[in-house]
This record gives structure tokens, C-alpha cells and sequence, in this order.
């Protein structure tokens, strides 16, 4: 009996057979050293990079934890941004499949604030939400927060970057003095520290090693001017040719630029930057995750909470001023066994950046010498097109009915269908770029679930 196995733990058996059926297979270091703690009820404290495995971290143990015929909010989870919400919650709710009743609620802004009010008039077990919209709901006295049991800081630094520092202190403030306090980052800075001293009690303190093996990600930077820094980044896409890769900038408007000036080129790329709508921001998640969109053009604080199992790349267009900046960056790709790429661009004024990414690595980086570029820029297709119905959740469609819609004359397969994401008014599906023409004709002379749609490629 080895201390990763997730039977090691006290844990029931149709818990553990959930896992199993889950895929965990065996506990990653940042669940080997919380979830002991999280079960017997002590603080933690963890530093672990995104993909680490920390929602299980402290999900598993959390739900063991839980009463279910207690129908009020016991556990209160915090993420920066709505998409790392969504993904909390759909983690937990797969977590929660061997108790009976539990009700997981996401409450976020961008969203209508009237069905959630709604929601909150039968008292959910877990709230898992952004601070500025779990703090207006407080304040209406809507959502009570008077019996959490435990409150979660997951991505307690991007949550500092955006500016919740205040948000989140106030929130705390609704919750009991006596309660289990756990926070998850991927960096320490000062702030991190000082709110762990001021929230938490004795924490166990957990470090994931955060350097990554170049067995697992290869990572090369490359030199270049900043008037040739497009053309770099061109020469470097047509040369390794990833089939999804998201692009670094530091700021927001030169993520809108460098996508503009990537799909003169004939790549396919979208922009994602914090002052985006959110539909416009579902819009381009969806587009990048179904592989409509090859190229994800994003800052920091915007790419956080993204779902993407297989990213082929990343690359540095920009290099962070934090080194740790860097190695949650490039953490994104060689997920789950998958071998990965990390690309790095820098100018000569930006050799202390690349000084100090030494230092943190502990050893050089590993300088590429750029491929030419094509004497006519190649164009780089996505494999998939994304086509919007305009019913969704609310008319109760579910991902079923549009597959079976698209698929039912044989003239389509479901190899030819991609994935199907479902919101309160719209839908989106992913169909491979050759029968998008096919796909758009028979939702045309088709009913989906009985009734008419409009679908129109996105």
C-alpha cells in the first residue's frame, strides 16, 4: 500500500470506486499532501501550478465532510474568473456522484442576477463563485453564509491581480470565525502570505515542485527585434504547426493586434483579454476548445480557469516579469502524459526576464535558432467550424438532441460531429470544416427536439 493510492485514505467504498470510474488512479503530490489534512479538518496552505490536481485537493475531502440533510451552504469556493467556476463545479458535482442531494450552485458575474436568486431560495450545500458577485448576493441578504464550514481561495493570486483583495475580505466577514480555510496558488506574493496569516489557523503547508522536466516540455527561446517579432512568431507556427496553442501577451489591446495581424496570415486565431464580454467570452472558449480556432491570443488573468486537456503549445510572445509567471504559463501543455512544447520570444533589453527564469530553472535555457519563414505565409486551417443554434438550456435542448438532429439521415457520422457546449439561449457545435456546408443544411430542413433552430456558422 503506497501513500498515493486514493485507498490509503479513509474513504468510503463507493467513494473510491467513483474515483476509479473517474480516471484517479492514483493521488497527484498536491492531493497526497492535502487531502489527509482537508479529511481531519486542518487549514491548508498549498503552492502548486494549474493542473496539479488541487480541485480534487480539496474537493474529496471537503464532500466527506458535508452534510446533505443539512440544506445550507456549508462550503464556499472562491475562483477568479467565471470559467474556472464552471470547471470547479462540474469537477465537484462528478466528486459528489456517490452522496445523495448535494446541490452545487455557481454564482458569477456576466450573468443575469434574477435566476440566481432564484436558486438561492432553496439553500445550496456548495457555493462555488467570483467574489464580486457572491459579495452583491451577501449584501442583498440572498445568499447566507452564517454555517460555512469551509471556505476555499483557489487561485488566490489571480484572484489578487484582479483586484478582489477587497471582495474577498469582505466576504469572509459573513462567514463564522470558526471554519476550515484553504488556499491554493500558484505563487507566493507578499499579499498571499499576509492573508494566509490573517485567515487561516496553523496551516499544513504543501509545495508542489513547480520546475518542469524537459522530458515532459520542451522549452526554447528564441531572440529576435521587436519589429520582427511577428514574423518570428509566424515562422515558429509553421514550423512546429501546433494544432492548439495559446500565445502569451502582457497586455490586453496587443492580444486584439497580434490576432488581427495572425488572421491577415491566414492563421486561425482569437483574442481573450479581461475587458471582453462574457458572451463574447463563451464565444471564443468555445471556439478554441472545440478546435474551431487554433490559436488562443491571451493575458494572464484571461486565461486562467481554461479547460483544455490537450494544449499541443505555448507560447511566450511576451515574457512575463514574474519567472514563477513563466512556469505556470508553460504548465499548460504536457498535460496527462502528453509531451509538450513551451516557446519563448525576447529582445536583447529583455535578457534580466530570461536572467531570472535561469535562476529559477537552475540551469540555461536552450536557445533556438528561428526557421526561416515561408517566402509566402502558409495558411494554418483549424479542423473544426463551430455553428450557433439559437435555442439552448432554457428551451431544455440538451447535446443529444442536437447530435441526433445532425446525424439522423446518415449523411453525417458522429466523427463528424465535434463538441456540443450548451447555454441558457444558445448552442454550439463543432463540425469538421469540409461538412460544415451539410451540417448547415440539415438544421436548415430540420427540427431539433421538435422545434425549429437557426443555426449560422460562427
Amino acid at each position: 500500500m503506497t501513500p498515493t493510492e486514493f485507498s490509503s485514505l479513509s474513504l468510503p467504498a463507493d467513494v473510491l470506486a467513483n474515483l476509479d470510474a473517474l480516471g484517479y488512479k492514483a493521488m497527484t503530490p498536491v492531493q497526497a499532501g492535502s487531502l489527509p489534512a482537508v479529511l481531519a479538518g486542518q487549514d491548508v496552505k498549498a503552492k502548486a501550478k494549474t493542473g496539479s490536481g488541487k480541485t480534487a485537493a480539496f474537493g474529496i475531502g471537503l464532500l466527506q465532510r458535508l452534510d446533505p440533510r443539512r440544506y445550507q451552504t456549508q462550503v464556499l469556493v472562491l475562483c477568479p474568473t467565471r470559467e474556472l467556476a464552471d470547471q470547479v463545479s462540474k469537477a465537484l458535482r462528478s466528486l459528489a456522484r456517490p452522496l445523495a442531494n448535494v446541490k452545487i450552485l455557481t454564482l458569477c458575474g456576466g450573468t443575469p442576477m434574477g435566476p440566481q436568486l432564484a436558486s438561492l431560495e432553496h439553500p445550496p450545500h456548495i457555493v462555488v463563485g467570483t467574489p464580486g458577485r457572491l459579495l452583491k448576493l451577501c449584501r442583498k441578504g440572498s445568499l447566507k453564509l452564517d454555517q460555512v464550514r469551509a471556505l476555499v481561495l483557489d487561485e488566490a493570486d489571480r484572484m489578487l491581480d484582479m483586484g478582489f483583495l477587497d471582495d474577498i475580505t469582505a466576504l469572509i466577514a459573513f462567514t463564522p470565525d470558526q471554519r476550515q480555510t484553504l488556499l491554493f496558488s500558484a505563487t507566493y506574493p507578499e499579499e498571499i502570505l499576509d492573508i494566509s496569516r490573517k485567515v487561516q489557523r496553523d496551516p499544513v503547508e504543501i509545495t508542489v515542485e513547480s520546475v518542469h522536466d524537459d522530458s515532459v516540455i520542451k522549452q526554447l527561446f528564441y531572440e529576435t527585434g521587436l519589429r520582427e517579432k511577428t514574423g518570428a512568431l509566424v515562422a515558429l507556427l509553421q514550423h512546429f504547426r501546433p494544432d492548439s496553442c495559446v500565445v502569451f501577451c502582457n497586455r490586453k489591446l496587443q492580444c486584439e493586434e497580434l490576432a488581427d495581424a495572425l488572421r491577415q496570415r491566414g492563421i486561425s486565431a482569437v483574442a481573450l483579454h479581461g475587458d471582453m464580454e462574457q458572451k463574447d467570452r463563451d464565444r471564443v472558449l468555445v471556439q478554441f476548445a472545440n478546435r474551431s480556432v487554433s490559436l488562443l491570443i491571451a493575458t494572464d488573468v484571461a486565461a486562467r480557469g481554461l479547460d483544455i486537456k490537450e494544449l499541443a503549445a505555448v507560447v511566450n510572445y511576451e515574457l512575463p516579469h514574474d519567472p514563477e509567471v513563466y512556469i505556470h504559463r508553460i504548465g499548460r501543455t504536457g498535460r496527462a502524459g502528453n509531451e509538450g512544447l513551451a516557446l519563448s520570444l525576447f529582445q536583447p533589453s529583455e535578457a534580466a526576464r530570461v536572467n531570472a527564469i535561469e535562476e529559477l530553472l537552475g540551469k540555461a535555457p536552450t536557445l533556438g535558432n528561428l526557421p526561416a519563414a515561408a517566402e509566402r505565409d502558409a495558411p494554418i486551417p483549424a479542423a473544426m467550424r463551430t455553428l450557433c443554434l439559437n435555442a439552448g438550456r432554457r428551451a431544455k435542448l440538451r447535446p443529444g438532441d442536437i447530435l441526433g438532429a445532425l446525424t439522423a439521415s446518415g449523411e453525417l457520422t458522429r466523427d463528424h460531429i465535434g463538441k456540443i457546449d450548451i447555454f441558457d439561449t444558445v448552442a454550439y457545435v463543432a463540425v469538421t470544416r469540409q461538412q460544415t456546408g451539410k451540417a448547415l443544411a440539415i438544421l436548415s430542413a430540420t427540427r431539433v427536439k421538435g422545434r425549429k433552430v437557426l443555426a449560422r456558422k460562427v
